[in-house]
């Protein structure tokens, strides 16, 4: 009984709100099989503005099906992105991994992109960290996400900063949470939903550093 009703739901909120894939509008899936392609080709090597200290990969560009999916999960509440998101997430660091991008190591700790606090609650929920989960749960055992990173209360929005004002707003303001482990030996990677001028990464790769904890790659889902 409970379960049809839960069936009964989710039609009537299909009925208020079709249901439609995120990257083309088609009817009726959330993610269709041709916008699922674009982010699992092979994984784009991506040289950034700002120096980063570990090889940055993306999954795709910042356009089209990707571009709508990442705007989709952050302006307009899809959190069912999560799990075909972190699918991709998940495809590209096991070919990372076959391609030997990825050093060997007894765990492999992905590391979301800190967010700021109140980001996230207006959209429902920290996107990259869905994502970052719902992609170590394909991966096995030894892979464990670490939400180790923050950003201050009081960091403006870099949307349309330049690289300089970027770092400028970053600076200091990427904290880490002291209390959360990091293991020294595994395998670190930090992911994120868009990279522009990699002045976030290159922020967390800092941070990290002063905590013993080298970056070992930066995956994100589209380079902008």
């Amino acid at each position: 009984m409970k379960a049809f009703c839960g069936k009964v739901i989710r039609a009537g909120i299909d009925l208020a709100v079709p249901l439609c894939c995120a990257g083309c509008d088609r009817p009726g899936i959330r993610w269709c099989p041709r916008c699922a392609a674009v982010l699992t080709d092979s994984p784009i090597a991506i040289t950034t503005r700002v120096p980063v200290p570990a090889p940055v990969w993306a999954c795709g560009r910042y356009r089209g099906p990707a571009r709508r999916a990442v705007i989709a999960g952050k302006e307009h509440g899809r959190t069912d992105l999560a799990a075909p998101l972190g699918a991709a997430l998940a495809h590209a660091l096991r070919v990372l991994a076959h391609w030997g991008e990825l050093p060997d190591g007894p765990l492999l700790q992905l590391l979301p992109a800190p967010t700021r606090a109140t980001s996230a609650r207006r959209r429902g929920g920290d996107t990259v960290t869905a994502m970052t989960r719902a992609a170590a749960t394909g991966l096995g055992a030894r892979v464990r996400v670490v939400p180790a990173l923050y950003t201050a209360a009081w960091t403006a929005d870099s949307a349309g900063l330049s690289a300089a004002e970027r770092t400028r707003n970053l600076s200091g303001r990427i904290r880490s949470r002291t209390h959360t482990r990091l293991h020294p030996r595994a395998v670190t990677v930090l992911v994120d939903d868009v990279i522009t001028t990699g002045t976030t990464a290159a922020e967390s790769a800092r941070v990290l550093a002063a905590r013993g904890i080298a970056l070992d790659a930066v995956l994100v889902l589209a380079a902008a």
